[in-house]
């Protein structure tokens, strides 16, 4: 690939990001690419106090993913917020335009999203939301955004010309087959995570967590000792 200048991650809820790839974006934005997010839901159903209204949640999580996305480098003007039900999203073709309305809009080499694949020996990534959220990216990304006749009010209307997405980074999948090494961009991750307190009980459990994950995943990948690295499925669309 040539110079990569435009990214666009679409997720379900604030915090996927981060978790599945924030050390990856960090990376992306110090090198000079532009990353826009595009967040799902606003993730109102998250949490486990039930003393927080869902109103209170929602205004929140926003305030907490422009926090955390200005820890990797990402503007606070650059996420977009979709606004559709936590923890009742469905595939649509509403979903499907809104994120295509996107792609269109930022035009990216690459479209970072979460695996419509359930990983069944962990689970964790495999939130129903998360799965709608990848299927219907995925199917943005091909055919809608590069078809002039899918969505015909996106150009007519909107003047968003079709756009051909040529790479899609899948998340929490079951079959990585590409390891971004993370090391010097894992503070970076971490404060990102804790940016998201709402959500993240004990800081250093997760901590801890996360350096076993991503370095049995550097392992995987033939990386030397104590490394870390996020794992992707890399498809080509092109």
């Amino acid at each position: 690939m040539a110079e990569l200048e435009r990214v666009l991650v679409v997720v379900a809820h604030p915090d996927d990001v981060d978790f599945g790839a924030a050390g990856t974006v960090a990376g992306w934005c110090a090198d000079g690419t532009q990353v826009w997010y595009c967040v799902v839901t606003d993730g109102e159903a998250g949490g486990t106090d039930l003393s927080v209204g869902r109103a209170d949640m929602h205004r929140l999580r926003r305030e907490e993913q422009k926090q955390a996305a200005a820890e990797v480098g990402v503007d606070g003007e650059r996420i977009w917020w979709l606004e559709y039900p936590d923890g009742g999203l469905e595939l649509s073709l509403d979903l499907r335009r809104d994120i295509a309305r996107a792609i269109r809009q930022v035009r990216p080499q690459i479209l970072l999203t979460q695996s419509p694949n359930r990983d069944w020996e962990f689970l964790a990534p495999s939130h129903p939301d998360h799965l709608v959220t990848g299927e219907a990216a995925l199917r943005a990304v091909y055919p809608d955004a590069r078809n002039p006749f899918a969505f015909p009010e996106l150009l007519s209307e909107e003047r968003l010309e079709p756009w051909v997405v040529p790479e899609v980074w899948l998340s929490g999948g079951p079959i990585p087959n590409r390891f971004v090494d993370v090391t010097e961009n894992f503070d970076a991750k971490m404060r990102a995570l804790k940016a998201h307190a709402s959500q993240i009980g004990s800081l250093a459990r997760v901590e801890a967590e996360m350096r076993q994950w991503l370095g049995a995943q550097a392992e995987a990948a033939g990386l030397p000792a104590g490394r870390l690295a996020e794992p992707f499925q890399v498809v080509s669309t092109t």
